[in-house]
């Protein structure tokens, strides 16, 4: 048997993106899957006798939440739960939700029982390492070794693009920006903002209650329209969605609502690629703008590539701006990569 085949035999590896809104996950056995980053927990012995399952997850537990203790252990793309000694009972639960919620990621995944798991999860480019090491301590019980990588660089890595590149992962709760130069990023090489996915919808339940007066919505329904709307620049659609108003459905047209929220992802993107470049080699400052990498799921709000690219002419000079064909999965598959690739000192054995 060749060292390649023995290093894989017996071992399922993944790639997860643990994320604020999402957690997706490829898997060496082909699989793929993608759940909303929730944990619910019966509320009582009601909810208990109802739903008759100890712990729900994702769309389950968002339709079910009304029944529920409902738990995102991430905020702003990091466990809430950071390892500090002294917890107290609301920290206790978000890590018990964050061990469940990649107990289930990492079953959605079927292993089988004689394999195991080496599993390669992406982190905010920024996250502390009081952070990081909650993250391990959160997949202790599910694999058997783990890896942490940055997120816009599990993307590059996953697309082959290492080099005089510049890849903008835009999650739920973070945007991280990553420079690739033919080696692993230092810490000098990212940037994160808490200007995200989560922000634009907070913008934009701000902007509706401000402008449909007597209009009902809860965060989730926000969460919908702007993914099923989201744009900046020009619409192809006007977006016309119905909200109660005292109980009874009410026509509201959310076009410029919906446009002017999405439009604070522009600043803190231009900021970090100003950035990036500035302090680039002054040779391959042009190249590196030239090759400009939208990925996560702010990415498919339309017309964000347009206007990257627009900002960057005014700011900069120019520059091209692709965005990813794969934006739910780019990050996981990026990390599969990386697990088939990296050598056996890089793992930290958990068992």
């Amino acid at each position: 048997m060749t060292e390649s085949k023995q290093k894989d035999h017996g071992v399922l590896y993944i790639g997860m993106d643990l994320g604020t809104s999402r957690t997706s996950i490829s898997a060496s056995n082909g699989v793929r899957e993608t759940i909303f980053s929730v944990v619910g927990y019966p509320k009582d012995v009601v909810s208990q006798k109802l739903l008759k399952k100890d712990v729900l997850y994702g769309k389950e537990a968002i339709d079910k939440r009304l029944s529920l203790k409902v738990y995102k252990p991430l905020e702003k793309g990091v466990l809430k739960y950071t390892g500090d000694a002294a917890m107290d009972g609301e920290a206790k639960a978000n890590l018990k939700a964050a061990q469940d919620l990649i107990g289930e990621a990492i079953r959605h995944a079927r292993p089988r029982k004689d394999e195991l798991v080496y599993c390669v999860i992406g982190a905010p480019a920024e996250a502390s390492v009081k952070n990081r090491a909650a993250i391990v301590e959160a997949a202790r019980a599910h694999v058997d070794s783990v890896m942490l990588c940055s997120e816009p660089f599990s993307v590059a890595y996953g697309l082959d693009w290492l080099e005089d590149v510049l890849v903008i992962d835009i999650g739920a709760g973070t945007t991280d920006l990553c420079r690739m130069h033919g080696t692993m990023p230092e810490e000098t090489d990212q940037v994160m903002y808490d200007v995200a996915g989560d922000a634009v919808d907070a913008e934009l339940a701000r902007l509706v209650a401000e402008s449909c007066p007597g209009a009902q919505f809860t965060v989730q329904m926000i969460k919908e329209i702007k993914e099923r709307y989201g744009f900046v620049g020009d619409s192809a659609e006007r977006a016309v969605v119905e909200l109660p108003v005292a109980g009874k459905p009410t026509t509201f047209d959310l076009t410029q609502q919906i446009g002017k929220a999405c439009s604070i992802l522009i600043d803190p993107i231009l900021k970090g690629i100003t950035k990036l470049v500035a302090t680039f080699d002054p040779e391959f400052q042009q190249k590196l703008k030239n090759r400009v990498l939208l990925a996560g799921g702010g990415s498919m709000v339309k017309g964000l590539d347009s206007a990257v690219e627009k900002a960057m002419r005014e700011r900069l000079g120019g520059g091209k701006v692709v965005r990813i064909e794969e934006p739910i999965y780019g990050g996981a598959n990026g990390a599969l990569k990386i697990a088939h690739d990296m050598p056996a000192d890089y793992w930290e054995q958990l068992k």
